[in-house]
């Protein structure tokens, strides 16, 4: 009581020089700062120890009131003991020493600070959070292995892995062993892949482990493929990923696709369309029978060609039901099927079901095999129409791989009604695109042709395309219709299939590389970019 008097009292000789003396130095304060910060730490622990008395197993219920008052005087020392109990205790069931555990306690009291650390690091730069297809985070769905901070910071790193990802507008990210040593992460932006970084072997598998957890797969099969999907939010918005892995060479490769989450807004005039083709397009679409079938390759936007289609259909007055792998994006009023063959909810025996629920609008997100295309085709004879992609190269090969799927020539010809076949080419960055600079010779032919040369421009560098020189894509197209004539050939005639291999195949290279060369000439892109894409 003396000494906490003595704390507190202030004598007339210590007001006197604080007056006279101009700056107190902390000798001549009116009471010492460290005490009084020890004062309020000791309060806190005391106010701490009653909680933890409270829910302590050691503590009987008939003390735990005479605890509690203990506690607010003696705080500290009774967690000491609280705290000594719990080591002796995991002491005798582990069977090791009293310090070995001891150790232990404290080790895992310094990385729970330090995990905490870590993950407030994490939510301050990217602030995206990974959630499996449930919305569980990745701290429930992966856990932190006992609280160790090599967890937090593999955590950390898939993480900032996936929001550096979204930043750069990726849709692919691909992570991929380099040798034995070294893995390298890809980013595949606008079309053109990137590397981003390079990992040590036991790092990166740790990062694809976490990714397949919260993705719903394996992680002790590392040969057999599998497929899953997450989601990554980050305040309000919430993105989709597809994942697939497989065994290859010195490990384990991981392909995850971004899923375009804007393809549910976007028109045909915003991915790049001619007026003319629209016209084309929009004038199927009004039908209330037939087949559009969109081709290309992996990655040239079908799928978003396909919602933009979609966009154009009043959806109000026509029952519109996709079944797609995986769904994309939301489309309002329209029901939305997504497929699963592990639950055996297939394109086909989804289809079947579908066409009992009065459709209007069928929409098949790809035909795979011999099935869902004869399904597809039926239903386009029987007053539905029915939108659906395809992998193939234009649209002659798309005829000829229907017919190699086993589907009649009399049933292709009079179930299809338009054929688009698509690629994309990376837009020039306005910000730093410059004048191209042409030969007389190139000037002499784009004059010949009746090319305008004067608006041509090529890639630039700056930060706002990230050194690229392109932000963003546009789509060309070739655009066939399925008239009387046409599907009378395509019925008739083997030999015409053949020919319309050979012939028509480059043909279409032809209108795509016109549709191109009017996007260059408008400085949309570039003329390296069109002789990337179509040659």
């Amino acid at each position: 009581m003396a000494d906490c008097c003595s704390f507190w009292n202030l004598t007339l000789s210590d007001v006197s020089r604080a007056q006279t003396g101009g700056a107190l130095s902390l000798a001549e304060l009116p009471f010492n700062p460290l005490r009084l910060v020890l004062l309020i730490a000791w309060v806190y622990l005391c106010l701490y120890s009653v909680q933890c008395v409270q829910f302590n197993p050691f503590v009987p219920d008939k003390y735990k009131g005479l605890a509690n008052v203990l506690a607010l005087v003696v705080g500290p020392v009774l967690l000491l003991g609280l705290f000594i109990a719990e080591t002796a205790k995991k002491s005798r069931r582990s069977q090791e020493s009293f310090f070995a555990v001891l150790r232990d306690q404290v080790e895992h009291a310094v990385t729970a600070v330090r995990t905490y650390r870590f993950k407030s690091r994490s939510d301050e730069g990217s602030a995206l959070h990974l959630l499996d297809s449930a919305g569980r985070s990745m701290d429930e769905v992966y856990g932190h292995s006992g609280g160790k901070i090599a967890d937090a910071r593999i955590l950390d790193l898939t993480e900032r892995t996936v929001a550096n990802a979204l930043e750069r507008r990726a849709s692919d990210i691909l992570i991929d062993p380099k040798d034995g040593d070294t893995y390298t992460v890809r980013l595949r932006v606008d079309g053109a892949l990137t590397t981003v970084s390079e990992l040590d072997a036991k790092t990166c598998r740790a990062v694809i482990n976490s990714i397949k957890a919260v993705s719903g797969m394996d992680i002790g099969e590392r040969r057999r493929p599998q497929d899953g999907g997450f989601m990554a939010r980050k305040g309000h918005a919430v993105a989709s990923f597809r994942v697939a892995s497989a065994g290859a060479l010195n490990g384990e490769k991981l392909s995850i696709r971004v899923l375009n989450k804007d393809a549910g807004v976007l028109t045909l005039a915003a991915i790049g369309l001619a007026a003319e083709q629209r016209a084309l397009i929009e004038k199927a679409l009004q039908k209330p029978s037939g087949m559009i079938l969109i081709c290309g390759p992996t990655g040239s936007g079908k799928t978003t060609t396909m919602y933009a289609m979609l966009n154009q259909i009043d959806r109000f007055t026509r029952n519109v039901i996709t079944v797609e792998d995986p769904i994309e994006a939301v489309l309002p009023q329209a029901s939305q099927i997504e497929i699963n063959p592990k639950a055996d909810i297939t394109f086909a025996k989804t289809l079947r079901s579908v066409l009992r629920q009065d459709p209007d609008v069928i929409c098949v997100g790809e035909i795979r095999d011999e099935e869902t295309a004869e399904i597809a085709l039926r239903a386009s004879q029987t007053g539905h129409l029915v939108l659906a992609t395809l992998h193939c190269d234009s649209n002659a090969t798309a005829l000829v791989r229907l017919l190699d799927l086993g589907v009649s020539r009399l049933l292709l010809s009079s179930g299809l009604s338009l054929l688009l076949s698509q690629r994309l080419l990376r837009r020039l960055c306005d910000r730093c695109k410059q004048p191209v600079v042409l030969s007389d010779k190139q000037i002499a032919t784009f004059e010949r042709k009746g090319i305008d040369h004067s608006h041509m421009f090529r890639a630039g560098r700056c930060k706002h395309c990230n050194q690229t020189g392109y932000l963003g894509r546009t789509a060309i197209c070739d655009i066939l219709m399925v008239d009387d004539q046409l599907k009378a050939q395509i019925a008739g005639s083997e030999a015409f299939l053949a020919d319309m291999k050979t012939n028509d195949g480059k043909k279409s290279r032809s209108r795509l590389r016109r549709h191109g060369m009017s996007k260059v000439a408008e400085g949309v892109t570039s003329l390296e970019e069109l002789k990337r894409v179509v040659g």
